[in-house]
């Protein structure tokens, strides 16, 4: 539990992992695109990939989220 709340591991996986290929754009975008294009012809694979892609971001999300609203 303490890897996903280490913002400098998630911050690492998202320009990894979440970013990754990164040429000709990076594939996360390429899959938003798409969804907000409509989504047609969207497969099964091609929704578990927007998660695999999109996972890390919701990490680093939750923590900036954390961060601020805490009262420490």
């Amino acid at each position: 539990m303490k890897m996903l709340n280490d913002w400098k591991l998630v911050l690492l996986i998202c320009l990894t992992l979440g970013l990754a290929p990164f040429f000709p754009e990076p594939h996360i975008l390429g899959k938003l695109k798409w969804i907000l294009g409509g989504a047609t012809g969207m497969k099964l694979k091609d929704w578990f990939d927007v998660c695999l892609h999109g996972f890390p971001f919701v990490l680093l999300i939750r923590i900036v989220l954390l961060k601020m609203f805490s009262k420490e």
